[in-house]
C-alpha cells in the first residue's frame, strides 16, 4: 500500500525536523482553516500541493526558505504585499518564509480563497 499524498507531507514535515518543518506545517493549517475542502497532492517527486477547482499552490522547503508558489499568483490581489519572490512571471508568484519570520495569517487565508475562487471562475467557463 502507498501513502497517501496527506500522509507523505505528514513524513516530509517531520523528517525536515527544524523550523522547517513547522513553518510548513503552519501554512498547511491556515490552508486548511481557509479552504477546508482543499485536497492535498503530491507531485513532481516530493512537493507538497494543494488543490481545489486546480492547484492553489505549493510548498517546497530549501536550506534558507519555505516557499509558497501560488500557481496563478499574477492574477491574484496581494493587497498586504505578501508575494516576494517569483515576481518577474506573468503567471506564478510566490512567498519566500525564511527562519523566524512572521506569518500575516489572516492575508495567507485571503490569498488561498482568491486562488480557490479563480480556480473555479476558469473551470466553469
Amino acid at each position: 500500500m502507498t501513502d497517501s499524498p496527506s500522509d507523505l507531507i505528514d513524513s516530509r514535515i517531520k523528517e525536515l525536523g527544524d523550523w522547517r518543518g513547522q513553518t510548513l506545517a503552519r501554512v498547511r493549517a491556515l490552508i486548511h482553516q481557509a479552504d477546508p475542502e482543499v485536497v492535498e497532492t503530491w507531485k513532481w517527486r516530493g512537493v507538497p500541493v494543494w488543490e481545489h477547482a486546480g492547484i492553489i499552490c505549493t510548498g517546497e522547503t530549501y536550506k534558507s526558505v519555505v516557499k509558497l508558489t501560488f500557481a496563478k499568483g499574477a492574477a491574484l490581489d496581494d493587497p498586504k504585499g505578501l508575494f516576494n519572490s517569483s515576481l518577474e512571471g506573468n503567471v506564478r508568484r510566490a512567498i519566500d518564509i525564511p527562519e523566524g519570520a512572521a506569518i500575516d495569517e489572516d492575508a495567507l487565508k485571503a490569498l488561498v480563497l482568491a486562488a480557490v475562487a479563480l480556480n473555479q471562475t476558469k473551470k466553469a467557463r
